[in-house]
């Protein structure tokens, strides 16, 4: 059966051969894969573009799903038109996206995105390349996936609570938790535990991508991390955080993914104690946030702190030094409590201030993971920030309300804030807590 979710191209890479692709007149075209990439010849009996084709049949699209297409070409002449197209693959051949790209002699890569207007299982993806003379078209990296927000959010399946529950399955909390919390979508946090960024980010985007939901990541490894607090650690020097942003960067490609940027770090950056660290602190994050979004299909947030941390006006400074310019919008209580409402308002002050400094059309996105009691206690006090007892789970991930763009589990409920709190001994900033899970399920 065709695959709906993930990469729809089978053998994209040609690692195969030409398994799984077809080929036109064999006097007019033929294929061949030496070295892990097609080659796709036209002879001078192609005289137009559709004489000489290739492509793949069976591919399932979905009417108003949002799909991307990639893939990478040169050919032996310059100047070589390519005609690609994705539509029905029997009459009347309706095409759901028809683009002719130019070649030259050195690699591109080529991205395109379109909703298709046809729900079928007989899809085909096919390329043309007939101009009267030989030419070699070299063929690599064909993609075509179509995970969206409108298949939903990816959940972690090797999470530090799914991770717990593997290894104590009969412990009596973990059906709860399972039930509640480990089986919700939420982000997974990449920082300075994560051995090799590219390729553990590329393994997480790769395995949402084939099962078609949106993976929520979060960059976390800023250079003086925390500023010396419960979270603190992140990349030795700068230098060191620039190259780990451009393999996380690297790790994404131009697959689907929805990135928070550094949370805090904009936020704790006028608390540096010299104006050179903070100067450098705005310079990191305005490069995470330029490199994060290259790739073609990242939604990309900066940490806006939260409604009762700093003004708006103060927040929306701080937001355009980090380069707010360059992404989606911001994240707005990343694992803090404040109810939703109060989020929401926080975060549309922070959108009208952006639109008065010449920064217009900023969304925003609310972590919901534990704010479902607020950030206010039974005396009507806010609450701390570091484990406090009385919080709830929130609203799983979804799209938002209220003027947010998606309402996501963001902090991982569960996952320790540091040994403060209510946290039992042993349970440092980042370490899961069945007893700090609970309370959250329960509301205790």
């Amino acid at each position: 059966m065709a695959g709906t979710y993930g990469d729809l191209v089978d053998n994209g890479t040609f690692s195969n051969g030409t398994t799984g692709w077809w080929s036109g007149t064999p006097t007019m075209v033929s294929l061949a894969a030496p070295d892990n990439g097609l080659e796709a010849s036209a002879t001078t009996d192609a005289i137009s573009l559709w004489d000489a084709p290739f492509g793949q049949d069976d591919i399932t699209l979905r009417q108003g799903v949002l799909y991307t297409v990639s893939f990478t070409a040169r050919a032996s002449q310059a100047g070589t038109d390519l005609r690609l197209q994705i539509g029905l693959g029997a009459a009347p051949w309706t095409a759901a996206l028809d683009k002719t790209v130019t070649l030259t002699t050195a690699d591109t890569h080529f991205v395109f995105q379109f909703t298709s207007t046809l729900s079928t299982t007989a899809g085909q993806i096919s390329f043309q390349m007939g101009q009267g003379t030989e030419v070699t078209v070299y063929l690599t990296e064909v993609c075509l996936t179509c995970s969206t927000v409108r298949e939903g959010f990816y959940t972690d399946p090797d999470s530090n609570a799914m991770k717990w529950i593997d290894q104590n399955p009969q412990d009596p909390r973990a059906p709860l938790i399972l039930k509640a919390l480990a089986r919700r979508p939420g982000a997974r946090w990449f920082g300075d535990w994560t051995t090799d960024v590219r390729a553990e980010v590329d393994a997480y985007v790769t395995a949402a991508a084939a099962v078609g939901t949106l993976p929520i990541v979060v960059a976390y490894n800023m250079y003086n991390r925390d500023n010396g607090g419960e979270s603190s650690g992140g990349a030795r020097t700068p230098d060191a955080y620039r190259s780990w942003i451009d393999a996380f960067a690297s790790g994404i490609g131009d697959r689907p993914a929805l990135v928070i940027i550094e949370p805090d770090s904009l936020a704790q950056a006028e608390y540096l104690p010299t104006e050179t660290a903070r100067s450098e602190r705005y310079s990191l994050v305005a490069h995470a946030a330029r490199t994060l979004t290259t790739g073609p299909r990242v939604r990309a947030y900066l940490d806006g702190a939260n409604a009762a941390w700093l003004k708006p006006s103060e927040m929306v400074g701080r937001l355009i030094k980090g380069g707010i310019t360059a992404t989606r919008g911001f994240a707005v209580g990343v694992a803090n409590f404040d109810a939703t409402d109060i989020s929401c308002s926080y975060g549309q002050q922070v959108v009208t201030e952006l639109a008065n400094r010449g920064v217009a059309g900023a969304r925003f996105v609310i972590d919901t993971s534990r704010n479902g009691h607020g950030a206010v206690d039974d005396n009507g006090q806010h609450v701390d920030y570091c484990n406090p007892a009385g919080r709830r789970l929130g609203v799983p991930s979804s799209v938002g309300v209220g003027g947010a763009e998606y309402l996501l589990w963001i902090k991982v409920p569960g996952d320790s804030d540091g040994q403060c709190g209510v946290a039992p001994p042993g349970t440092p900033a980042g370490v899961f807590s069945p007893y700090l899970a609970e309370r959250l399920i329960l509301g205790r």
